[in-house]
């Protein structure tokens, strides 16, 4: 599979642009095609052209309700970047794009890398009665949610792990069986997953959850 790079969010341009390095090397002078959601109040392209400001040529694809992303939109594009926002949303609108988007370099900013799992990490903030982060990371559901995402990656996604403190929501998910493993990545960092092999890139760190007899083994892991 192409180059796969997940970043866990974050608002500093030139830190975004640093951990999107590895995608547009993979782009190799193409266009990237950027995928945006439009959540009923406009969009940001600017902030979107401003984190892909190092590749060769831009086009975005604005999505929204009754218009997702389709697969000629992605004709002659070197690459795909799914931006960030409502999770749920971008689930609705990318991932039924899957087949389309398989066999291109993908970068996933926020919801974008959060629905790049098999099996993606959406929102929620309670399981059941526990509360697993903060209400404000729910991303306007209540139970921890998981559903089919692009198959970039068998391990979950989680994003803004330190900032949102969201480690814990991906620990519950591993621990529940809800996907069979995680990552939980910070703002401005990136797990680049190429040739079989994850490593870690970027001003923070990502936290790698995974099954270990009835408990969760957390290791965090520094660019």
């Amino acid at each position: 599979m192409s180059v796969t790079v997940l970043v866990g969010g974050g608002r500093d341009e030139v830190e975004v642009r640093a951990a999107l390095v590895p995608f547009v090397k993979a782009l190799e002078g193409g266009e990237a095609v950027s995928v945006v959601a439009d959540e009923g109040d406009g969009v940001d392209l600017d902030r979107w052209a401003g984190v892909l400001s190092d590749a060769a040529s831009v086009r975005h694809v604005v999505v929204t309700e009754g218009r997702p992303l389709a697969a000629d939109d992605l004709d002659g594009a070197a690459g795909v970047f799914v931006a960030g926002g409502l999770t749920p949303l971008y689930a609705r609108l990318v991932v039924p794009a899957r087949d389309a988007l398989a066999g291109l370099p993908y970068a996933g900013f926020s919801a974008g890398a959060a629905i790049a799992a098999e099996r993606a990490i959406v929102g929620g903030w309670r399981v059941g009665d526990l509360e697993v982060c903060s209400e404000d990371a729910g991303e306007d559901l209540d139970e921890l949610t998981v559903v089919d995402g692009l198959g970039r990656t068998t391990s979950a996604v989680d994003v803004h792990a330190a900032q949102w403190g969201t480690v814990t929501r991906a620990l519950h998910a591993v621990r529940l069986g809800l996907v069979p493993q995680a990552w939980a990545i910070d703002e401005h960092t990136a797990v680049v997953l190429d040739a079989g092999e994850a490593r870690v890139v970027g001003a923070g760190a990502a936290h790698r959850l995974t099954p270990a007899g009835g408990r969760v083994l957390v290791e965090s892991v520094r660019g």
